[in-house]
């Protein structure tokens, strides 16, 4: 064994130390965030729903509804289209504005259903969202074909969402919520998997790599934020 092959070992194992390192810090950063999100969003929301002025803003001017849907979008989008060219801060601060955005949005929640039933729905929700990440990240099965056919059922159910408007079918919305639980259940294990890989071959935890992690913590929050929102079609108990 030459000099030139000790040298490259002790390379390839710095850099393999270096990669798990930031792999552990990327992944910690993405649940981190995630879960600073939901509070933002839980606190808004129970706070706007104490605030009479705002509720009756959003409750008698659906264009205040529609305006906050809208920026959500806006911010989603922008956030993802442009990550490379947002800094750190930027992209964070865009999630925590999402996240506030969302919490005004859910207000509406406390005065549809009980208190008791969303927050045995945000238990469930979490234990099962729990419960599914773990899967995505120590199954080893690839599960890529298995998240292609979710989003493409996804896009299917958004359609049938949009005609059970107009059909107002009561079977139609069972179907849809059984299998909008279902989706979500799926989507949260692949998109852990897909967030997993990603981070396994990243080379740092740099600020531009924690870009990716605050993106990463986004979509597990739609997927918690999501399946919520099903699972309350099931435990939440209306007034």
């Amino acid at each position: 064994m030459d000099y030139e092959e000790i040298n490259y070992r002790s390379f390839s194992r710095e850099r393999e130390l270096e990669s798990s390192a930031a792999f552990s810090v990327l992944m910690q950063k993405t649940y981190l965030w995630m879960t600073m999100a939901l509070a933002i969003t839980g606190l808004t929301a129970y706070i706007v729903a104490g605030n009479e002025m705002i509720l009756n803003i959003l409750l008698n001017f659906r264009a205040a509804i529609w305006i906050l849907f809208i920026a959500e979008i806006g911010l989603v989008i922008s956030l993802s289209a442009a990550i490379e060219k947002l800094s750190l801060t930027t992209a964070t601060l865009m999630f925590i504005v999402y996240a506030l955005l969302n919490g005004v949005t859910f207000s509406t929640l406390f005065l549809v259903y009980s208190l008791p039933s969303l927050a045995t729905t945000f238990f469930v929700t979490a234990g099962t969202f729990g419960a599914m990440s773990a899967v995505g990240l120590f199954i080893k099965k690839d599960l890529s074909a298995i998240g292609r056919i979710l989003i493409m059922a996804l896009i299917g159910i958004i359609i049938a969402t949009v005609v059970n408007i107009f059909l107002a079918s009561t079977g139609l919305d069972v179907i849809i919520t059984y299998l909008g639980v279902l989706i979500f259940v799926g989507l949260t294990a692949y998109d852990t998997q897909k967030i997993k890989k990603m981070f396994q071959m990243a080379p740092d935890a740099s600020a531009h790599t924690q870009k990716y992690a605050v993106l990463a913590a986004l979509t597990l929050y739609l997927d918690f934020i999501n399946l919520f929102l099903y699972l309350l079609r099931f435990f939440g108990n209306r007034k």
